[in-house]
């Protein structure tokens, strides 16, 4: 039972409004501890230099989208095991598929309350305490 306070967080949208929204959700969950990524490029490389417990990823982004920074962590040893949710406006079959197969954890579809983001979370990590 992890508390939110113990878990790093990279935010990683190219929208920094959707950023924006999902960071004040998880300061209202209690989680203080996040970093921020206009794209998977740049968060992949964050995610090799310093770590986060979790990523929370857009699907449809520029350089890198999100099944390619999930396949990319996935692949690099060290940050195999990150847990990973994917932030999603499309609902389809066919995505959620295709991230299973790269091995994601959960997946949150736009829009999105505080709530859903939690039981999404905690399906991850166990109950917030």
């Amino acid at each position: 039972m992890p508390a939110a306070s113990g878990i790093s967080i990279l935010i990683v949208d190219d929208q920094m409004t959707m950023r924006a929204l999902v960071r004040n959700g998880l300061q209202q969950l209690g989680f203080a501890e996040f970093r921020e990524s206009p794209d998977g490029e740049d968060a992949l490389k964050q995610q090799i230099t310093k770590p986060a417990s979790l990523v929370i990823s857009d699907f449809n982004m520029p350089k890198l989208d999100g099944l390619g920074l999930l396949r990319a962590i996935r692949a690099h040893p060290p940050v195999a095991k990150t847990a990973f949710i994917m932030l999603t406006g499309r609902a389809d079959r066919e995505l959620v598929q295709r991230a299973a197969q790269f091995g994601v954890n959960n997946y949150l579809v736009k829009p999105f309350t505080v709530a859903t983001l939690k039981e999404k979370i905690e399906a991850v990590f166990g109950p917030l305490t």
